[in-house]
């Protein structure tokens, strides 16, 4: 998959974890680095690299073909039951997210420190890329999403399913206009039905965007997947 090169924001310390962030449609790495940046500024997560990937240019058929950057193409933005997918492109973007994951066990991050995440198209991406990971997780996230391919989601899962107990969090504003919030509140039931631990938060007055409520949520929950290690040792992968 061709797209511009992630950003990444090493380690302070010791890296003994990472952090993938996927972006929304039409916006880039750079527009979410400023997660890390504030953490950074208040000395959190020093042990993490933040890892902000690029989506490639591609057209977008809801916005009158128009190459952007995008992680899929959207037809139209019907409900979630209706949807045509981009099923060939979501499966492309799969591929990429979970390269980025095998890309960090190479270099000796245990999978279970490891969490993918993101804000619209990447939380969906993300939410997808999570739960079909042939690896066990550290965490997923995803704000203002939905769940993809819901109809084929049983056979997209590894047999031994190493991520139906890693925590799922999921945040949403009712103000959505965008991604309706329904949407993301039905996927959030349809992942609870098939045995996921999520986490889904509702936030008064919120459109299409974040608030410094859910990304305070959003730091607790990371807190609590990925804690420091400080100089211990790091804790053997997790199959």
């Amino acid at each position: 998959m061709t797209s511009p090169t992630a950003i990444i924001i090493p380690a302070l310390k010791r890296h003994t974890a990472t952090v993938i962030v996927g972006h929304g449609l039409g916006d880039s790495g750079a527009g979410w680095t400023f997660l890390a940046e504030n953490w950074r500024l208040r000395s959190k997560f020093d042990e993490v690299s933040f890892i902000f990937p690029n989506a490639p240019f591609i057209p977008i058929t809801c916005n009158l073909g128009m190459r952007m950057p995008g992680w899929y193409d959207i037809k139209s933005f019907d409900d979630l039951a209706s949807r045509e997918e981009d099923e060939r492109g979501i499966m492309r973007s799969l591929s990429y997210f979970h390269s980025l994951i095998d890309t960090e066990i190479s270099k000796g991050i245990p999978s279970n420190r490891i969490v993918i995440g993101g804000f619209s198209q990447g939380g969906a991406m993300s939410l997808i890329s999570g739960i079909t990971c042939p690896h066990k997780l550290g965490g997923i996230f995803g704000l203002s999403c939905y769940l993809l391919l819901q109809s084929k989601l049983k056979e997209s899962v590894p047999a031994n399913n190493p991520n139906k107990d890693t925590p799922v969090f999921m945040g949403h504003g009712d103000a959505d206009a965008v991604v309706l919030h329904k949407w993301g509140k039905q996927s959030a039931e349809e992942l609870q039905k098939g045995g996921w631990n999520v986490d889904f938060r509702t936030y008064k007055g919120l459109a299409h965007s974040a608030t410094p409520e859910e990304i305070d949520d959003l730091e607790a929950y990371l807190n609590k997947q990925i804690p420091p290690l400080g100089d211990e040792k790091k804790p053997e992968e997790s199959l």
